[in-house]
């Protein structure tokens, strides 16, 4: 499904799709011996992190790693890529972070008008509304950041002497993802190289000095840059994997509901019903399964089936599994596990009674919990609506998630 959305994204620029590169060629000079990228945080290295919330955001497209040269071979080799939702490539950077950048944006071969995200490998708790807001800002101005107001009384200071109090009014500190058209971080580059000796700290530095306009939007307080040893507790907190398992319990709700249309079988809970009339849609036209996807979507605020699989990056009569299980992908790249689901299945016919436990059944096995945590219920519609007319099915769900990251989630 990754390399079908990537095909939509060819043209999905004015959506706010983008290819990332994620800079991780630092050497943690300031973690007292620790290497941040591979410190552990719920069992996982913090880069893991890093990239898997990257590749749950709908707006990403594909993912470049850059690594310093000495662990090209080893981070190459790591059995967390392999479950990442979108392709990733891993490459050597450089010295200095431009030199890195450069790397990324040079291995991505980008047209000029592709949107290219920026972004710290040690920032492991960013959320897919902030990659999404920062793409969609360049979408509309060509490069954008987003900024935090600085909170804070700010003085200058000099050989331990307050020398002066900053206005702080126009002041604001920088985050990552920051994104450009790629076409601007070229001409930044054709004026600045890479290699010139000038040292600049972020994107947005660069641009600013080639003369070309960055738009600041609002940034994430818990978009945190882990840069010393008391950060890698901050970070585990913000991601809720070192309580105890209810520590983040999280409720969502979905609904979906599709006309009959012309033709036979049945999708409906994960099985073919032989001789029922086929819901028209896109897919299968399986609303129990479209119900439970946004109902795991929304309870990991992940957006919805529709954002990740547009009918323009989506095969017609894909398999409503299909896309189901791909969703409980992302939820467990971004430390989230499936814990109980409710469907209530709502239609005058075909009659449901008897094949209720095999949907359960179903459910269960592509989000990969216990029977017992599903619930599958059907009414008539009481003649009322498209339902109770015959006309069609509706389904509605509840689902609850928690932190984890694979197996049952009880």
């Amino acid at each position: 499904m990754a390399e079908e959305r990537g095909r939509a994204a060819d043209g999905g620029a004015a959506r706010g799709v983008a290819d990332v590169v994620v800079v991780a060629a630092g050497s943690s000079t300031r973690m007292a011996g620790l290497d941040k990228l591979t410190a552990p945080i719920g069992g996982r290295p913090l880069l893991a992190w890093t990239v898997s919330r990257l590749a749950a955001a709908p707006a990403v497209r594909r993912i470049v790693l850059v690594v310093a040269p000495g662990r090209l071979a080893e981070l190459s080799a790591a059995p967390w890529l392999d479950s990442a939702a979108v392709p990733i490539r891993v490459v050597a950077g450089g010295a200095r972070r431009q030199e890195s950048v450069a790397a990324g944006v040079g291995a991505l071969d980008a047209p000029d008008d592709r949107i290219v995200l920026v972004h710290d490998g040690a920032r492991p708790v960013v959320g897919v509304e902030l990659v999404q807001a920062v793409a969609d800002a360049v979408a509309r101005h060509g490069a954008a950041i987003p900024v935090l107001p600085v909170a804070e009384t700010t003085k200058r200071v000099a050989d331990g002497i307050v020398r002066g109090t900053v206005d702080r009014s126009d002041l604001a500190t920088a985050q990552t993802p920051q994104g450009a058209r790629a076409g601007l971080l070229r001409r930044a580059w054709a004026e600045f190289p890479p290699g010139d000796p000038t040292t600049f700290t972020d994107e947005a530095a660069l641009l600013e000095a080639a003369r070309i306009a960055v738009h600041a939007i609002p940034g994430d307080p818990l978009n945190l840059k882990v840069t010393v040893p008391d950060d890698l507790a901050r970070a585990r907190s913000a991601l809720a994997v070192d309580g105890p398992p209810t520590a983040d319990v999280r409720v969502g709700t979905g609904r979906d509901s599709h006309p009959f249309g012309p033709g036979n079988p049945l999708a409906l809970g994960g099985i073919v019903i032989d001789g029922g009339p086929r819901l028209h849609g896109h897919s299968d036209g399986d609303v129990a399964l479209h119900a439970v996807a946004d109902a795991l979507l929304g309870a990991a605020g992940l957006g919805d089936l529709g954002r990740l699989f547009p009918p323009s990056a989506t095969p017609a009569g894909v398999s409503s599994a299909e896309l189901l299980a791909e969703v409980v992908g992302r939820l467990r790249a971004v430390g989230a596990a499936p814990s109980s689901i409710d469907v209530t299945i709502v239609g005058s016919r075909p009659r449901l009674a008897g094949r209720l436990d095999e949907m359960r059944d179903a459910i269960a096995a592509i989000v990969g919990i216990e029977p017992d945590r599903v619930d599958v219920k059907a009414s008539t519609g009481n003649l009322a609506g498209m339902e109770g007319a015959g006309r069609g099915i509706s389904a509605q769900a509840v689902a609850v998630i928690v932190p984890g990251s694979g197996g049952d989630a009880r």
